[in-house]
């Protein structure tokens, strides 16, 4: 695995789901469902969407729990919970906090409604890390850990031209670590 880079694992872009900032979370979730249809057998499905800009340039991301989240509009006036927890409130007070405000307590006529009325751009995670489609695999497991992230995207000098998905390099990992090679080392 030292000698493997991230362009060997990486999705091309024209492989993912990509999405422009007005895109509403259900034309989100349309296309995410033709992304999936093209995968090859065996390929573990996308578990995002890819968000760009006006010129094309990806700007963002929307994730499975981002797009659930993104459907109760109460979660914005509650904040991130995971960083109430963090910042040392217990799990029953902000279970309370939940309870209170009745979270997810509509019907899916709702829901459904929302879903066409959203835009992506309203709850799209703003893209934070990258890493250039030359580096190692070993630096991508690094930057996966360190910002607890499912995805990279992968870079050619300043352009987006791939993501990097954590179920694709741990299922590269898991395999060179079970591999006769590595067992006998």
């Amino acid at each position: 695995m030292k000698n493997k880079q991230v362009k060997e694992l990486m999705l091309p872009l024209s492989d993912y789901a990509v999405v422009t900032e007005s895109t509403t979370l259900l034309e989100a979730l349309q296309a995410l469902e033709v992304a999936q249809a093209k995968l090859p057998p065996g390929k573990p499905y996308h578990r995002a969407v890819l968000v760009a800009d006006v010129q094309g340039n990806i700007v963002g991301k929307l994730g499975q729990h981002g797009f659930l989240k993104a459907l109760e509009p109460k979660y914005a006036v509650l904040g991130d919970v995971e960083r109430l927890s963090q910042a040392g409130l217990s799990e029953d007070f902000v279970n309370s906090i939940m309870d209170n405000y009745r979270f997810w307590q509509d019907n899916m006529d709702d829901v459904c409604r929302r879903a066409r009325s959203i835009q992506i751009q309203h709850v799209m995670k703003p893209v934070e890390v990258s890493i250039d489609e030359n580096r190692s695999l070993t630096e991508a497991i690094h930057l996966l850990v360190m910002w607890q992230t499912d995805s990279l995207l992968v870079t050619r000098r300043e352009g987006v031209i791939g993501i990097l998905r954590m179920s694709d390099l741990f299922r590269d990992v898991a395999s060179d670590i079970t591999s006769a090679e590595c067992r006998d080392t």
